[in-house]
């Protein structure tokens, strides 16, 4: 059965940080890039970063480049996202997926994904 779980949410502070974690299973893992999504209420998904499967290169969107930061360990088959210097905005219930790559569209080509984690951030 593919799995993924995110864990590592809650209520934090605005300027504070969260690492959220997402443990793949089910599936080959190094064949798949690994992305992260966020949705709000009453928003679209926004797709937050993504990490390839080869090389372990990464994107971000431009709303959290420099504030975030994505890894990944194949060897335990996750994936892990830092998020530092969190803002109001960053509020949402966040979501990993397997794409079978990176790029500008993977939003629209994820294979799996997970039930989300919810981030809230105080003001």
């Amino acid at each position: 059965e593919v799995q993924l779980v995110e864990s590592g949410g809650g209520l934090v502070q605005a300027g504070g940080s969260l690492r959220l974690s997402c443990a793949a299973s089910g599936f080959t893992f190094d064949d798949y890039a690994i992305g992260w999504f966020r949705q709000a209420p009453g928003k679209e998904r926004e797709a937050v970063s993504c990490i390839s499967s080869g090389d372990g290169s990464t994107s971000y969107a431009d709303s959290v480049k420099g504030r975030f930061t994505l890894s990944r360990d194949n060897a335990k088959n996750m994936v892990y996202l830092q998020m530092n210097s969190l803002k109001f905005e960053d509020t949402a219930v966040y979501y990993c997926a397997a794409p079978p790559r990176c790029g500008s569209n993977w939003l629209d080509w994820y294979d799996y994904w997970g039930t989300g984690t919810q981030v809230t951030v105080s003001s």
